[in-house]
């Protein structure tokens, strides 16, 4: 299993999850943010609103996830965002004590 982070513009944000969404990748968190990244022309002490999408993942689901988010928030412009991967040792359903991949989706 893997966690998909992706901070990306807002106004992108609606096209990336109703893609992902088609795609049956349902479960996620997202929350509006604020950060930056170095990025001209904005002042250095500057935070840009954002969104935050989390979303974990088996493992054979990481690539079309990362390439979705790409094909739907890149405007090959400074500011796009990025997506951070890392791993997850496990994952359990609080409701039915199911455990790793049967407790995502």
């Amino acid at each position: 299993m893997k966690k998909i982070e992706a901070i990306i513009r807002e106004e992108d944000f609606d096209r990336v999850h109703k893609t992902l969404k088609q795609m049956g990748i349902v479960p996620m968190t997202a929350y509006p943010v604020k950060g930056r990244g170095v990025q001209g022309g904005v002042p250095p002490y500057e935070l840009m609103p954002k969104m935050k999408i989390e979303i974990v993942v088996k493992d054979e689901d990481v690539e079309k996830v990362v390439n979705t988010i790409l094909q739907n928030a890149r405007r090959d412009m400074p500011g796009d965002g990025k997506i951070f991967i890392m791993p997850v040792y496990d994952a359990i359903r609080i409701r039915t004590g199911e455990k790793g991949n049967e407790a995502l989706y």
